[in-house]
């Protein structure tokens, strides 16, 4: 019987399990025990049921073009559960001088495809829209080095498109500045555009082509998520493993590798398995593994993480007509405040909340803001209301508020991250019978960490002959 240790109980440390489950099920001569520090599994898949409303304390949703979720969802039994986005909806604001203006039809992330839309837009400037045009001529491009997104963005739109779009859609996805993410690593379909067609507008161009020779009733949401919130996502995972095979509030201190035997070390406890998938943020791998390894631990430590502040407020019928349409508003550094973007939930997902409700959701911190972590909840809920009134005139006492505070919860993928992710490959070589999952690798989406767990396990399995293409 093989013993594998899995260390982590986030959404990659749990389709890592259900991996290993799956195999155990079917005959398979392999056990699995799960070591989570934390009272709870799941991670930051955390719902609430509020005065009739849905609340969201983590993501509310995944990109529904990654299938991993979704894809593991059906598996779990809650494929009748996905809902989609409601996108007939889906309009997006910038705030400028504290006005939202809407951000024009078809643009593709921060790529505009539909030029007259861009030149009408009250957006951007004449000089900004100039280049926007120009851009069409943008020769083909490849870097010999690794660059910022904001470097790259700046080549072709100038840096009033880095300060309006691309820098806050970077902040609401990664937390990060588009002044330090990697564009190899965060956008690598725009490198490779750029490198074969020059213009990013006549791609994405191309592409929005392909996607309209969808048929109408075939075209799929933007989102994805489901319709009792995304711990029912975490909930089936953990009710279809062994419950015997769960150690929570068992933080891992530990390993060690003898001769093809680890030794997990979990406070007086010591265990020992066949083989570890570390599915713990880089900070906490690097921890367990340095006295395995200190090149290694060394180069998981490098990866650095942001943090993030999610508040959601609640409110009745009454501000409920006068919010405007659409899914929300993203704020630019330039316009001063310590928001970065906020979501009427009540559109996205109209489900979330009853007829009479309104649900805004608002999101601070990130890498530009490290230490509103450290403000009382008090204090956080006046600086989001406050803002509201500033942003959106609104001026009415919330029915309920909600704030959540995720300490170094999304990797910051830096430039430089993928040649760091290949000597982090060679030195994990040196160790037959260790994988390692979650966001601080190749993806942060609940899809990237459902396929880092999912295949960190396959790894281990296809190591130990277990596991074939059939």
């Amino acid at each position: 019987m093989k013993r594998i240790a899995i260390i982590g109980g986030g959404i990659s440390g749990l389709s890592a399990a259900y991996t290993i489950e799956e195999k155990r099920r079917s005959g398979t001569p392999v056990e699995y025990v799960l070591f989570e520090s934390k009272p709870r599994l799941g991670g930051v898949l955390v719902t609430e049921r509020v005065d009739g409303c849905l609340v969201e304390a983590g993501p509310d949703s995944f990109l529904t073009e990654k299938p991993w979720a979704a894809d593991l969802c059906t598996k779990v039994g809650l494929g009748s559960q996905l809902i989609g986005s409601n996108d007939s909806a889906r309009k997006t604001y910038i705030v400028v001088k504290n006005k939202l203006v809407v951000m024009p039809d078809g643009l593709m992330f921060m790529v505009p495809t539909k030029i007259v839309a861009t030149v009408l837009s009250p957006l951007f400037s004449m000089r900004t829209k100039l280049r926007m045009a120009a851009e069409w001529f943008h020769p083909p491009h490849k870097s010999s080095a690794d660059e910022t997104v904001a470097e790259m963005v700046e080549r072709h739109y100038g840096a009033e498109m880095v300060d309006l779009l691309a820098d806050p859609l970077l902040s609401g996805v990664y937390g990060g500045e588009a002044t330090q993410l990697s564009v190899r690593a965060v956008l690598p379909r725009f490198a490779d555009m750029e490198s074969k067609h020059g213009s990013l507008g006549r791609a994405m161009l191309s592409a929005r082509k392909k996607m309209a020779a969808v048929p109408k009733g075939q075209a799929r949401p933007l989102f994805t998520s489901l319709k009792d919130g995304m711990q029912q996502m975490t909930d089936a995972l953990i009710a279809s493993l062994d419950p015997s095979a769960l150690k929570t509030s068992v933080p891992v201190e530990f390993l060690t590798c003898e001769l093809g035997q680890w030794t997990v070390s979990a406070g007086y406890q010591t265990d020992q398995f066949d083989a570890v998938i570390v599915a713990t943020p880089t900070p906490a791998a690097a921890s367990v593994l340095q006295g395995t390894d200190e090149k290694l631990s060394a180069e998981l430590r490098s990866i650095q993480y942001s943090s993030s502040v999610t508040v959601t407020l609640g409110y009745d019928e009454n501000v409920r007509r006068v919010l405007p349409p659409g899914f929300g508003f993203l704020v630019p550094r330039s316009a001063g405040r310590r928001m970065l973007a906020a979501t009427f939930v009540h559109n996205k997902f109209p489900h979330r909340a009853p007829a009479d409700r309104a649900i805004i959701r608002c999101f601070l911190g990130g890498a530009r803001d490290e230490q509103i972590l450290e403000s009382s909840e008090k204090e956080i809920l006046q600086i989001a209301r406050n803002e509201l009134k500033q942003i959106i005139v609104l001026r009415a006492e919330p029915l309920f508020a909600r704030v959540y505070k995720w300490r170094s919860a999304m990797a910051q993928y830096s430039v430089g991250h993928l040649e760091r992710l290949q000597r982090i490959e060679t030195l994990r070589q040196k160790f037959p019978g260790l994988a390692l999952a979650g966001n601080g690798y190749s993806g942060i989406g609940v899809p990237d960490c459902v396929r880092s767990g999912t295949e960190a396990a396959s790894k281990i399995l296809a190591e130990m002959g277990m596991w074939s293409a059939a």
